[in-house]
């Protein structure tokens, strides 16, 4: 008789299919929960730039292009017009205070100095016999009292003879009237011409003092018409390099045209244009400084500003502390860095490339293995031209990369090969 065989529950293909399709529902459970499901991007590493974030001394700066000038240039603007006669000195030449470097000639200003000065001498005279005047008339009320003084001085003893014989009944007392009456006259005549005398010497001292002043001036107004003929002739203010446009004998010189120049060569100076965002922080005795191609580190010092704005930017000029370095010439340009603060201590990032994509905002953070990268906010704040101050989001030692992040898309991690 047939004995029904009863089948196994567990067989062995059953476990073997149960358990698979466990396995394969634990995969895709883990890759739904816990799997990183990020953008990812493999990037050469030998291709990008990274960079490791350090703790310094953070200094603010911004880079600049001056023109090197000598230290000071006196300007030569003619005076008076006239014909050039002579060029005395080549543009070029070293001159000395004083070197006469172009003569003018101007026959109408010589005739209208001849005439002025023979005004001025007419005049003079005129103030001359002003005072001659003056003396005649004082020396006329000296004498009428002298002559006064002296009619006194013979009435006074005519009149005690008369009054000797009037009291003996020698003569009648119409006589001895008569020689009162001259007598008194003369008394009042005298006190009249003094105090006349008196007035025209108060003046007379004030007229003469007035006199002198306006000769001291006719004086000073001479010599000035007979300078005039000097500036005619245009010499070196001071010491220094003469530099001038392409003149020529003969050629026609308006009044306050430019002739030339002279330049101090002692020393130089640069003046340099700066964006007009920066006028409010620069000012005059601000700092800084130009390297050489040998590396020595020279400072400079802002000493005027031209607060003057044209096509966006300002100048300022620029002095050595100790003196420009050697070998630079006039017109060359000198890169320097302009300090627009103290320096303070702050977290330090590179700049670089990843800017112009994320605006400072984030940077692609190396884990520690360095073999990826992910996206880190960050915040940022002053920068130079070599370092971002970092004020969020990494710490020292963290190490970001800072070259472009245009081939990177928006992929959120970056898989670093070799």
């Amino acid at each position: 008789m047939d004995r029904k065989i009863k089948k196994k529950m567990w067989t062995p293909k059953r476990i073997l299919t149960i358990g698979g399709a466990t396995a394969l529902f634990s995969v895709i459970l883990y890759t739904l929960l816990f799997a990183d499901n990020r953008s990812k991007l493999n990037v050469d590493s030998n291709k990008i730039t990274i960079s490791t974030i350090t703790e310094g001394d953070f200094q603010e700066w911004i880079p600049e292009t001056g023109t090197v000038q000598p230290i000071k240039t006196y300007f030569l603007d003619a005076i008076e017009g006239g014909i050039i006669q002579a060029l005395n000195i080549e543009t070029g030449s070293m001159v000395k205070k004083g070197d006469a470097l172009i003569t003018l000639s101007n026959s109408n200003l010589q005739l209208d100095v001849l005439q002025r000065e023979a005004q001025l001498y007419e005049q003079i005279d005129r103030l001359r016999n002003s005072r001659l005047l003056l003396d005649q008339n004082t020396q006329d009320l000296e004498t009428r009292l002298a002559e006064i003084d002296y009619q006194i001085k013979l009435l006074q003893p005519q009149k005690k003879r008369q009054e000797y014989l009037l009291e003996e009944k020698a003569i009648s007392q119409q006589e001895y009237e008569d020689v009162i009456e001259n007598y008194n006259y003369n008394l009042k005549r005298r006190a009249l011409t003094y105090k006349a005398y008196r007035r025209d010497s108060v003046l007379k001292n004030i007229q003469l003092r007035q006199l002198n002043d306006s000769e001291a001036r006719m004086w000073k107004s001479l010599e000035a018409v007979g300078s005039i003929l000097d500036n005619l002739v245009v010499k070196a203010p001071k010491d220094g390099l003469f530099a001038s446009p392409q003149l020529e004998i003969g050629q026609s010189i308006a009044p306050r045209e430019r002739l030339g120049q002279i330049d101090i060569i002692d020393d130089f100076k640069l003046r340099i244009e700066i964006d007009e965002i920066y006028l409010p922080r620069i000012s005059v005795g601000q700092i800084a400084t130009y390297t050489n191609p040998g590396g020595k580190v020279y400072k400079l010092e802002v000493t005027k500003v031209y607060p003057t704005i044209a096509n966006g930017n300002f100048e300022v000029d620029m002095e050595f502390e100790s003196g420009a370095p050697a070998g630079v010439k006039r017109g060359q340009s000198l890169r320097i860095r302009i300090e627009l603060g103290n320096p303070g201590q702050a977290l330090l990032l590179s700049t670089g490339g990843f800017f112009q994509s994320t605006g400072g905002n984030w940077v692609y953070l190396l884990d520690e293995s360095g073999q990826k990268a992910v996206k880190q906010p960050i915040r940022v704040g002053r920068k130079n031209s070599e370092n971002y101050e970092v004020l969020e989001g990494l710490k020292p030692g963290d190490r970001v990369i800072t070259s472009s992040y245009d081939n990177f898309g928006d992929n959120e991690v970056l898989i670093l090969k070799n």
